[in-house]
Formats: C-alpha cells, sequence, structure tokens
C-alpha cells in the first residue's frame, strides 16, 4: 500500500505543481529551460514542473501612467510647466516583455520627450488654444514607436499648462482688453442702430405732420399749440438739471423754423403725388 500511496501523493503534488489558474483579464508566459515557450490564457492552464516556468502575468485591461509636471519651452521661447496623463495597454504580452525592459519607465520617458518635441513646435497661444490637436499629434507619434514594444497608447490627456507669472498676466490683460474693445463696439452698434430708429420716427412723423397739413390746412394752430407745448417742457426738463445751461428761444421763431420744415416736405411730396395723378 505504501508505494501506491507514495505514487498517488507524486501525482497530487505533479498536477498542483502543473495547474495554473491565469485571471480573467490576465496572459502569462511560460518559459521552457530559460526559452520562451507558449503564454497562458484566462482560465485553467497545465505545465510541466521542473522545467517550465512562468516568468510573469501581467494585465491587457487599460493602464494610466501620471506624467509629472514638466518644464518644456514654446516656440516662442517661453517657458511652460506642463503635465499629462498617459493611458495604455498591453497588446502583445510577449514583446511587452522581451522587447523593452521596464515599460512603464520607458512610455514615460518617451511620452515626456514626445511631449516637449510637439510643444516646442507651437507659441504659447497655440499650445493653449489647439490642445485636442497636440494630444492627437502625440498619440500618432507614441504609437509608432510602442507598436514594437506590443502596446498600444490610447490617448495621452494634458492635463494643465501653466505659464510664467509676467506671460498669465499678460494673458489676462490682453483678455480684459479683448473684452472691453468688444463691449464698445456693441455700445457703438447699438447707438447707431438706435439713432437710425429715430431718425426713421422723426422722418416718419414729418411726413404724417405734413401730409395733415396738406389735406387740413385749419389744423396749423393746433401744430403750433403742440410746438409750444413741447418748448416749456423741454425748458422745464433743463432747468431742473444742475449743470443745464438754459438758451432762451423765441416759440415763434422755432414755430415758424419748423413750418418752413414742413412746408418743404409737403412741397417734396406733391410733385410726386400730382405726377402720379396726371399719369392716370
Amino acid at each position: 500500500m505504501e508505494p501506491i500511496i507514495a505514487i498517488a501523493l507524486a501525482l497530487i503534488g505533479y498536477a498542483l505543481g502543473s495547474a495554473k489558474l491565469i485571471t480573467q483579464g490576465n496572459e502569462a508566459l511560460v518559459e521552457r529551460l530559460g526559452k520562451y515557450h507558449r503564454t497562458l490564457k484566462p482560465g485553467l492552464n497545465f505545465i510541466v514542473p521542473l522545467v517550465d516556468q512562468i516568468v510573469v502575468e501581467d494585465t491587457l485591461k487599460e493602464q494610466f501612467t501620471d506624467i509629472k509636471p514638466q518644464n518644456v519651452i514654446t516656440k516662442d521661447t517661453i517657458y511652460l510647466e506642463v503635465d499629462a496623463i498617459l493611458y495604455w495597454r498591453i497588446r502583445d504580452i510577449e514583446k511587452s516583455f522581451y522587447a523593452i525592459d521596464d515599460l512603464e519607465g520607458a512610455l514615460v520617458q518617451l511620452a515626456t520627450t514626445t511631449l516637449r518635441e510637439i510643444i516646442a513646435q507651437h507659441t504659447v497661444e497655440e499650445t493653449n488654444l489647439s490642445r485636442a490637436d497636440m494630444d492627437k499629434a502625440i498619440l500618432d507619434q507614441l504609437n509608432e514607436t510602442t507598436t514594437s514594444w506590443g502596446v498600444d497608447i490610447l490617448r495621452l490627456d494634458i492635463q494643465r499648462i501653466t505659464p510664467p507669472e509676467s506671460v498669465r498676466k499678460s494673458m489676462e490683460e490682453e483678455r480684459a482688453a479683448e473684452i472691453k474693445k468688444r463691449a464698445l463696439i456693441s455700445e457703438a452698434e447699438g447707438e447707431r442702430q438706435a439713432a437710425i430708429k429715430k431718425a426713421e420716427g422723426t422722418k416718419t412723423s414729418m411726413q404724417i405732420i405734413a401730409e395733415a397739413l396738406r389735406s387740413h390746412p385749419e389744423s396749423r394752430d393746433i401744430l403750433r399749440y403742440l410746438v409750444a407745448q413741447d418748448y416749456v417742457q423741454a425748458s422745464q426738463k433743463l432747468g431742473e438739471s444742475n449743470n443745464a445751461k438754459i438758451v432762451f428761444v423765441d416759440p415763434a421763431n422755432s414755430t415758424e423754423m419748423f413750418q418752413e420744415l414742413i412746408a418743404e416736405s409737403v412741397n417734396q411730396e406733391s410733385p410726386n403725388k400730382n405726377g402720379g395723378n396726371g399719369a392716370g
């Protein structure tokens, strides 16, 4: 019985030593006598004890690496502090283990160097405005190298671009000046539109009054009364102002001047209407 027990125990030990469970999302590399033999997939796998050895088990899930703040110089020779996050994933675990030593450290160094190269091709203003374009350019350049490492760079997100204090102050002043400029332009445009509307309203009022006087000459006395009333109201408003300078104008003269303007409007409209009647 003892030899049988010994054999059974040996078989159990061999089974336990040869069985390897790989979790979902991971893969493992097996070397046989110091040389790559095969890749273990998720699930239950068996190897030959003492001959086969698992040298690495790694995840194929998406990973991220923080790129610490780096001092970079722009095209217009301004020093910036830039930090980013690199997202990547192992595509081929064999290449990632045998093609590069210290994969994550290599990715950090490569991303940092590429980030500096891309930013050096842009000015400070371009760096702030075209951040998405820079991310894509960095991503394309990184994947050209990391493909041979069995790694896919998924994206690189630039978190912060911090210019020197003097540059930040200058940019803030420039933005404030631009906002003030737009406000002044909007105000001037509003005043222009208001002046146009007022002129159009005055013109329409003159036309209506001229037509009324032409059709009903007896309404001239009413018009004189309205002009005098407006004159009195305007004088009262001027008197209420502390800084106002009151200039007295003869209402009779102002009425005559107003009548002359109306007469001109009537004369301008009459030929048009008479010509229209003659054509009819």
